[in-house]
């Protein structure tokens, strides 16, 4: 289950986390992130094990967003990847259909 919704702070571009500390900044539990990178549903960024894993600090973002979308919609961790995925590639043409405007 999920923690109350914690607004986002600056995070670190190139900030690797391990498995607790992506946790706690995702406002997770390390059980349900360990359960999503088993799916596939998240990858970390390096590491063999859930003892040398590291995350990049961007995909706590996505955590929070497959997280929410499983408790709102009930979805299946798979569907709520590819809700997030979607959600991530709108936000990106978006973005580069700014940045062509004028």
């Amino acid at each position: 289950m999920t923690a109350p919704a914690v607004p986002m702070t600056e995070l670190l571009d190139e900030a690797a986390l391990g498995l607790h500390e992506f946790a706690r900044c995702a406002c997770l539990a390390p059980e349900w992130v360990l359960t999503h990178v088993q799916a596939g549903v998240l990858q970390p960024a390096s590491g063999a094990s859930a003892a040398q894993w590291r995350f990049a600090s961007a995909t706590v973002l996505r955590a929070r967003r497959i997280a929410e979308l499983e408790h709102i919609y009930d979805a299946d961790p798979q569907l709520a990847a590819l809700a997030a995925d979607l959600i991530e590639e709108v936000a990106a043409l978006r973005r580069a259909l700014e940045s062509l405007q004028i």
